[in-house]
């Protein structure tokens, strides 16, 4: 969420521009979510894979049999994927209600 808020608030000129040309409030919430999920998905893909790593490194150097279900790979995908959009919403809110000349003259 801090780092959407972040990205609001050091494109609140692009975003007046984009509100300027015309660009609906909705297209600026979907832009900020669109975001917001696929930064959440690539960590989660990462973290995804740091697992697969700690599991294949476990079961090679401790020799314990590891096993790793793709319910639990979906699942952990999908928890990344709803944190991107429940703490990506507000901050996509945040910058649809931005009104065009107030973003503009934002420095």
């Amino acid at each position: 969420m801090n780092i959407m808020l972040v990205s609001v608030t050091e494109r609140t000129r692009e975003i007046g521009v984009r509100k300027a040309l015309g660009a609906t409030r909705g297209a600026i919430l979907f832009q900020f979510l669109i975001e917001a999920l696929v930064l959440c998905v690539m960590g989660g893909i990462l973290g995804v894979l740091a697992g697969v790593g700690g599991s294949m490194a476990i079961t090679r150097f401790a020799e314990w049999d590891t096993a790793i279900s793709p319910q639990s790979i979906f699942m952990a995908l999908a928890f990344s994927a709803g944190i991107g959009l429940f703490f990506g919403l507000w901050p996509a809110q945040r910058a649809a209600k931005l009104n065009p000349i107030d973003a503009l003259r934002y420095e």
